[in-house]
């Protein structure tokens, strides 16, 4: 399949990712990945393993396109939860608690 990563074509096949891959220990990573035979890749690793290019040459949206596009399973960093605001009132209600059944 032909893909675009770093405004450069390549022709990638989802064999010709796992050979690449084989023998290539994951780097410890918390942020988007993925998953290449049984073990989870951070994004940049793999797109500079499979284009051989610097990881700041290209993003790792590009990555995830292309490797899901060829079927791998591919995981996004999990986002914050928005943090709940309370008005004063909320907050102050909050502070005393609620009364107590008698």
């Amino acid at each position: 399949m032909r893909c675009v990563i770093a405004r450069f074509p390549f022709d990638l096949t989802r064999s010709g990712v796992l050979d690449s891959m084989r023998g290539v220990k994951p780097e410890p990573g918390a942020g988007e990945s993925v998953i290449i035979g049984r073990r989870h890749y951070p994004v940049k690793q793999v797109g500079q393993v499979i284009t051989h290019q610097d990881r700041r040459d290209f993003s790792a949206a590009e990555v995830l396109r292309a490797m899901s596009k060829l079927g791998f399973t591919c995981r996004t960093s999990p986002t914050a939860a928005p943090e709940v605001t309370l008005s004063p009132l909320q907050r102050a209600s909050a502070m005393l608690g609620t009364p107590d059944a008698a």
